[in-house]
């Protein structure tokens, strides 16, 4: 009932930036937390970045001064501002949401973590 459609990834050079997005949409009473994640070949996943509804934020520490997380609860988006890429940042990142919908009736609703099918980020020179 949930969908999480994310863009933004693509091929940038060691020092650029990309930012990633995702939307959240379908049957959603609201969003708790939301993230991102990235895995790269080789490696298990691994949590990027988190906010919570309150807007605070932690990062994994590898990237704690160039990415950004942020979300517009108005539009069930959240955002990852990336700034001087590294190769090493080169995986496919994924966006996890833990959203309260309805559950088999409207009367009733259950919180589920919902995730997109990943975006590709490729960081060479």
């Amino acid at each position: 009932q949930v969908q999480l459609v994310e863009s933004g990834g693509g091929l940038v050079q060691p020092g650029g930036s990309l930012r990633l997005s995702c939307v959240a949409s379908g049957t959603i009473v609201s969003i708790r937390t939301m993230n991102w994640y990235r895995q790269a070949p080789g490696k298990q996943r691994e949590l990027v970045a988190t906010i919570n509804r309150s807007l605070s934020t932690n990062y994994v520490d590898s990237v704690k001064g160039r990415f950004t997380i942020s979300r517009d609860n108005a539009r069930n988006t959240v955002y990852l501002q990336m700034h001087n890429l590294k190769p090493e940042d080169t995986a496919v990142y994924y966006c996890a949401a833990s959203v309260t919908t309805y559950y088999l009736v409207a009367t009733r609703t259950r919180d589920y973590a919902y995730w997109g099918q990943g975006t590709q980020v490729t960081v060479s020179s």
